[in-house]
């Protein structure tokens, strides 16, 4: 019981499990469908690959979301990462491991040997206080026993905000920007991010991987904008 008046962030009734973070209703309202577990399309129903993964350079091989970057889950997300509303990050995490339950269903997800967050620059992590992906990481690592590596891919480089840039822009401005040392070999690994946009971030991360012959990567994101 929630002795404490637990509220929901979203839209303050009280919470029947306090640790959720969201109510019930309030997850309902996020719009969520069926999508392509390669490329994150929306399709009618869950497939392992679609038509534009045909013309979709990603080399990821399996991506798991939320849902479509949607206002609602939109406006959680830029609270926790730009508003430092960092007590988020269990209640986020609980979405994100709905979602990688439901791929094991739908899409025969199989779970990675590891999980490791999209790091940030030095900088960045310094003016933040924090990193959004990691704290997502660190939750979703306990609650699936999963091991979590926060060390071994690192971001070298400080390069502006990708927001602010074209698609090509983004792919350049990437370059060189991460570089992964494992601490073990591993074959099967999950990335960590809030939100995957044009891919251009996670596709510089695959190719430091695939170069250490990672031979399967998993994209788990909150939201596909």
């Amino acid at each position: 019981m929630n002795f404490l008046a637990f509220r929901c962030f979203n839209c303050q009734q009280s919470l029947a499990i306090d640790h959720h973070g969201f109510c019930s209703q309030c997850y309902k309202k996020i719009k969520k469908h069926p999508y392509c577990g390669c490329c994150g399309s929306k399709l009618l129903n869950y497939h392992n690959g679609c038509g534009k993964c045909l013309s979709l350079k990603y080399k990821w091989h399996n991506i798991i979301q939320v849902s479509e970057y949607s206002p609602l889950l939109a406006g959680w997300i830029h609270q926790f990462k730009f508003h430092k509303a960092y007590h988020f990050d269990q209640a986020l995490a609980r979405l994100l491991l709905l979602a990688v339950k439901n791929a094991q269903r739908e899409l025969s997800l199989s779970l990675p040997e590891v999980i490791m967050p999209v790091p940030l620059h030095w900088q960045r992590y310094w003016s933040r206080g924090y990193n959004q992906s990691e704290l997502i990481s660190v939750h979703l690592s306990r609650l699936l026993n999963i091991p979590l590596d926060i060390d071994s891919l690192s971001r070298i480089r400080a390069t502006p905000p990708q927001r602010e840039l074209s698609a090509k822009e983004r792919k350049k401005n990437l370059a060189q920007a991460f570089k992964y040392q494992p601490q073990k070999h591993y074959k099967r690994v999950a990335i960590i991010d809030d939100v995957v946009t044009t891919g251009s971030t996670m596709n510089a991360i695959c190719r430091e991987l695939l170069k250490n012959e990672v031979e399967e990567i998993q994209v788990w994101t909150l939201a596909r904008a």
